[in-house]
């Protein structure tokens, strides 16, 4: 095993964890050449939320981040959060709308792609993979990971699971294997042993996310490390822990004078480390937690990410039920379990959580959202496990769509693009802007309206 390598996700998935999305571009650029510099295998600066957070809240058309960053980090690859089927938004969008999609963010600069599946349901990966592919670019496959009980294991979620996904995507093409770890509950023991067994199985390079949610992250990154995992993500100092990914620098000291040292410098990175402390004020305000345990044990038995438990915060402060915090997150155990075992990660934590909401306050099923009935009725894709019959059954009543569906859901999709088009005419200028609007109706027509003067 040679030095292992890193991706910086402090330009994405670090701010997003922590400050909600808020980070400017503008606050990006003074550090991008020292990023550039550090000797990174890539650097995560676009997908997941960033998308729908530069053009609602901070007025930046989401398609020049690359661009300007670009010009200021020639060397390190640009690296993305695809989520398959549903791109960056929250539904699955017809083929040809994806194709678009990807042609651009090949063309703004992303050169590796990270594509998931919300339900490890690899048929919604299919049309991402091949149209990076055909760009020449990087298709990394990615299996959310999550537990059917406390360790790797039981009926679900167990080891022969995810060495199988793994050789599904390496014969999809895959150029590497992420596991994705979005709630920081991968042990480092469950760590050690689960990429020791897809060292075998797979020959592509081996990814580890995680975050650190739970406190493991850096123990779990060390013995993926020790087991042969090729690639670790990580982020800059003041934009790790919490919940977000594992701090850099302890495990650049931790590897330093062995096999696997990857020979980053450290003088570099604690300046840019200086830097990004020098704007915590700046987005405090939108800091995900105000408690002093950087840790959530917790999240080892309810499994909600981060990011999903500041949005049911929010959701019910609005409702003045903030006292209802536990219940809810117990009733997302149930609800998970009798959707047929969703992993909590977008959209389907959205979803799972949202009627879990309803089912605390109203009573169970009494009403049902939209999106979990579309899940329940197959548009989302095949459920890692049975969904509950007596819970579809009354999902369901007066759903209009007939049987559910069990082949490829966009294949129930007509296409897109050219009908925006007609729709944005005089509006949308460019493709890009066609597709802003295409994945975020309302706001991103809205958007458009003040970046060309509308309003």
């Amino acid at each position: 095993m040679g030095p292992v390598k890193f991706q910086d996700n402090t330009f994405r998935d670090g701010h997003q964890s922590i400050f909600a999305t808020r980070m400017t571009t503008e606050d990006m650029i003074p550090i991008a050449e020292r990023m550039d510099e550090v000797g990174f295998w890539a650097v995560e600066v676009w997908g997941g939320a960033t998308f729908d957070t530069m053009h609602r809240f901070l007025n930046e058309d989401p398609w020049e981040r690359p661009r300007i960053l670009k010009r200021h980090m020639k060397k390190t690859p640009f690296a993305m959060l695809l989520r398959g089927q549903n791109l960056v938004g929250y539904r699955h969008y017809a083929d040809d709308v994806v194709r678009a999609f990807v042609d651009r963010a090949c063309e703004i600069g992303i050169d590796v792609f990270r594509v998931f599946d919300a339900l490890n349901d690899l048929r919604n990966v299919e049309t991402c993979a091949t149209r990076i592919r055909q760009n020449g670019k990087h298709f990394e496959g990615a299996v959310v990971y999550s537990l059917t009980e406390r360790h790797l294991g039981g009926e679900v979620f167990n080891l022969p699971y995810y060495v199988s996904k793994a050789r599904a995507l390496e014969e999809m093409g895959a150029d590497s294997i992420c596991i994705k770890d979005m709630a920081g509950i991968l042990a480092p023991y469950d760590a050690y042993t689960l990429f020791s067994e897809l060292r075998k199985a797979v020959g592509v390079p081996l990814h580890l996310h995680t975050h650190y949610t739970s406190g493991m992250a850096s123990m779990t990154c060390l013995k993926a490390i020790e087991a042969g995992v090729d690639i670790v993500d990580t982020c800059v100092a003041p934009y790790a822990m919490r919940t977000s990914m594992p701090p850099v620098e302890p495990l650049l000291l931790a590897l330093e004078g062995t096999g696997r040292d990857p020979g980053i410098g450290m003088s570099r990175l604690l300046d840019i480390g200086r830097y990004l402390e020098s704007l915590a004020p700046r987005y405090e305000k939108h800091a995900a937690s105000g408690s002093l345990s950087l840790i959530d044990e917790s999240v080892i038995a309810h499994q909600i990410p981060g990011g999903m438990t500041s949005n049911l915060i929010s959701q019910l402060r609005e409702m003045n039920a903030l006292d209802r915090l536990l219940d809810v997150q117990e009733e997302i155990q149930a609800v998970r379990r009798e959707a047929g075992m969703p992993p909590l990660v977008t959209p389907t934590s959205q979803i799972v959580g949202s009627q879990a909401v309803m089912n605390v306050m109203a009573g169970r099923y009494r009403t049902v959202s939209n999106q979990f009935r579309d899940l329940l009725f197959g548009l989302y894709g095949k459920t890692p496990a049975a969904v509950d019959p007596q819970v579809r059954e009354i999902a369901l009543r007066g759903y209009d769509r007939g049987v559910w569906i069990t082949d490829r859901p966009a294949n129930h999709l007509r296409p897109e693009m050219e009908a925006a088009r007609r729709r944005l005419d005089g509006l949308a200028r460019t493709e890009e802007d066609v597709l802003t609007c295409v994945l975020y109706p309302d706001s991103g027509e809205q958007f458009l309206k003040r970046k060309y003067g509308m309003e």
